[in-house]
């Protein structure tokens, strides 16, 4: 038997053909430019972790955070827990963690002063042994891995502003050497997986970071004033309060992350991520008081053992590579800064 078919129908299924073809291609198209990725953020219920698991859930990615929560906070991260895609595991980085994903962003570590100098030995364990336990997995799964490493790397510099080839003028034995030397050992480890080993790094070097779901008790210039400032309390300035600070709201520094992740094999870092806009700390805090409206006087204190007197990064490279710089300024990321704080000060 044979079948026939009219022309008039033939080239009705044509075009039906052709559309579904259309369709299929279309949507094979889509899946190819959102290709999903599977991402480890650990430290990922902190300050900044917290940040980057949502802008990357944003992105439509699979998430998973790490965290043991000694400086993490649980509400940093509640209002992600029901996306399907973000999965949540305590877990402390000293310790192997065993994982299928593309990229590991590597963040857990305290970084401010009050938390690192509460247990220093811990801090450095956290800094070398989980380098060495995040690079072994990238290794065995042949991911990509970022470092967050600090600006503490350069410790009281010598050279202002500070560029990726200063070494850096750190004391090794002193209350900051804990955090300052275990940031300098986890570069180390991560050039030499890479020179070694072949596995694929990036390196960013933080400068300080201020933003929503900062701790309210770290220790931190900024968070400091601010939380003092909302009290009514006086604002501690400590040394003369003419050592200066670049700041960079939490937003722009994601963005630079992101962007460092995503570029090619060949450029490894380290890169500046911070904003070179340079203030001194009383003038911050004549902003903050200012912008809170506070009653609050300065009283002045002795300058902590081995603080820094200035920092500034220079961007260069980072304007350079991942045509990035900073966009928001001081006075927009304190006014979101305090408005965050004015919901969980008491």
């Amino acid at each position: 038997m044979v079948l026939t078919i009219s022309v008039s129908a033939s080239k009705q299924l044509n075009k039906k053909i052709i559309r579904v073809s259309a369709f299929f291609n279309e949507q094979v198209g889509c899946i190819k430019n959102n290709i999903m990725k599977r991402i480890l953020v650990t430290g990922g219920a902190g300050f900044i972790g917290s940040h980057l698991c949502e802008r990357l859930l944003n992105e439509g990615n699979d998430v998973i955070c790490l965290d043991n929560y000694f400086t993490g906070q649980k509400q940093n991260i509640a209002h992600l827990l029901s996306n399907p895609y973000f999965e949540v595991v305590r877990h402390d980085v000293t310790a192997p963690y065993f994982v299928e994903v593309d990229e590991i962003f590597n963040l857990a570590c305290p970084a401010s002063p009050v938390h690192y100098q509460y247990n220093p030995i811990k801090t450095v364990k956290t800094s070398v042994m989980g380098a060495i336990n995040m690079l072994g997995l990238a290794k065995r799964i042949k991911a990509k891995i970022l470092q967050a490493s600090t600006s503490e790397v350069y410790g009281n510099p010598e050279q202002h502003p500070q560029k990726e080839t200063y070494w850096g003028h750190v004391n090794p034995i002193g209350p900051r050497s804990c955090y300052d030397e275990g940031k300098r050992c986890a570069e180390t480890l991560f050039v030499n997986y890479h020179e070694q080993n072949n596995v694929r790094i990036k390196i960013i070097r933080i400068f300080n970071t201020y933003g929503p779901r900062m701790h309210p008790n770290d220790g931190r210039v900024v968070s400091n004033f601010i939380v003092q400032a909302l009290r009514g309390e006086n604002i501690t300035m400590y040394g003369t309060g003419e050592q200066t600070r670049s700041f960079q709201y939490v937003d722009d520094l994601v963005e630079g992350m992101i962007r460092m992740m995503n570029t090619g094999d060949e450029i490894a870092g380290p890169v500046n991520i911070g904003n070179p806009g340079e203030f001194t700390m009383l003038e911050l805090a004549e902003k903050v008081i200012k912008m809170t409206g506070t009653s609050s006087k300065i009283v002045f204190e002795p300058l902590p053992t081995d603080d820094p007197l200035q920092r500034k990064p220079d961007i260069s490279l980072a304007k350079k590579t991942l045509d990035w710089e900073p966009k928001v300024n001081l006075d927009e990321g304190l006014a979101r800064t305090i408005a965050f704080f004015k919901t969980v000060v008491k």
